[in-house]
């Protein structure tokens, strides 16, 4: 990923619309409120009550019997790890454009000695069951054992497409059938379930454990819950202490969560018509340099694609001049109402993908300005 950061810049004057993720969703009004509110007490004695509560509400809502908070979701897959791949010399089985793979720093090889075995994932985040089938291991003491598969709900890398239920489905069979278990990393749940019109706990229903972000869409300002059995809650309880994960007066942030689920996930279908809307005006520029995939335009994250062209524009060219206000930009109205001038953050994955994501503080006024401005950019860059 090519970031880029923006702290040098003096932003005082500008319009600053900033897409590069969900995780820069912030508290509203009322989630501020019921933090100052929250009731506490001490979680790693198991004496904080909004703690217990958000806990129980979720593994209520996701169909499953316990919930134990953690501090993010790459703590939360790794205890998933940890707690399924028992055994030493365990393997887990992932795609290899999956967040446990590429963005955890080999968590589950590093901390948990579990073996992590990559399969090709699909342009709609799945990989092939019949590959899972061929790469199931330790029948030969000479090879790992393979204990554990993960998938991703929404898939990030496949921009943020919703993994078909069916095939989630074909999968979970196919792990019963070989003693596997099935873990769901499901960051952005909440936008697949909001996208397939079902409740959360159909989407989580075919997996033994799943984790979801309260930090990203949901404008909480940290944390993760894992969610699955109440053996396996107990035993992800007890390697969090291990990790660090114990937090001690969790309700503060419990109670931005219980607000979250009860404010925000309805709102969420607000994110995918921003987006869609972002993406559409992409489309009707026409440009043969950029492209979006609408068909398959799910939530609330967008890929930007920079064909091969002669100009030797790339995503970086289109990322840098979107954070960039050109001489004639406020006479051509490229401004908001204050006549500030727009600036869209974005981040690259590539050097032919730009990646931009909507959420909560997004509104329709900001869509409108981000339109604006991504559609003014490039009919430049295509002349």
């Amino acid at each position: 990923m090519y970031r880029r950061t923006f702290e040098n810049m003096n932003l005082k004057n500008h319009r600053v619309i900033d897409l590069r993720s969900d995780t820069l969703a912030v508290p509203t009004d009322e989630m501020r409120q019921a933090i100052f509110e929250a009731v506490i007490g001490d979680d790693v004695y198991g004496e904080d009550p909004t703690g217990k509560e958000l806990e129980e509400v979720v593994a209520e809502m996701f169909g499953k019997e316990a919930a134990v908070f953690v501090p993010s979701g790459s703590m939360a897959n790794l205890l998933a790890i940890m707690v399924h791949c028992d055994k030493r010399g365990s393997e887990v089985i992932v795609g290899n454009w999956s967040h446990i793979f590429r963005y955890e720093q080999g968590s589950a090889s590093q901390l948990a000695s579990v073996f992590i075995h990559n399969l090709a994932n699909s342009d709609d985040g799945t990989f092939s069951i019949e590959e899972v089938k061929k790469n199931v291991r330790g029948g030969d003491f000479h090879e790992p054992i393979t204990q554990l598969v993960v998938v991703e709900q929404t898939h990030n890398m496949a921009g943020g497409k919703v993994i078909p239920l069916e095939w989630i489905e074909e999968l979970s069979k196919v792990c019963k059938e070989n003693k596997l278990k099935l873990h769901m990393d499901g960051a952005r749940i909440f936008n697949a379930a909001e996208y397939l019109k079902v409740p959360v706990s159909r989407v989580a229903r075919d997996v033994d454990s799943v984790c979801f972000c309260l930090s990203k869409n949901l404008c909480c300002p940290v944390g993760s819950l894992l969610v699955g059995t109440k053996q396996f809650v107990d035993q992800a309880r007890r390697l969090r202490k291990a990790l660090g994960g114990g937090m001690r007066q969790i309700g503060f942030i419990a109670a931005a969560g219980l607000c979250a689920l009860n404010t925000i996930v309805p709102q969420l279908g607000f994110d995918h018509q921003h987006t869609r809307q972002f993406a559409e005006a992409i489309r009707n520029t026409k440009s043969s340099i950029f492209y979006v995939d609408l068909e398959n335009l799910h939530t609330n994250i967008l890929m930007i694609k920079v064909t091969d062209n002669p100009k030797k524009i790339t995503s970086l060219t289109l990322s840098d001049r979107l954070a960039q206000v050109g001489d004639n930009e406020i006479n051509d109205g490229i401004c908001d109402d204050e006549k500030k001038p727009i600036l869209i953050k974005s981040s690259c994955k590539n050097l032919q993908t730009l990646r931009v994501v909507f959420y909560h503080q997004i509104n329709d006024e900001l869509t409108k300005l981000a339109i604006k401005k991504v559609v003014y950019v490039i009919e430049e860059l295509q002349k």
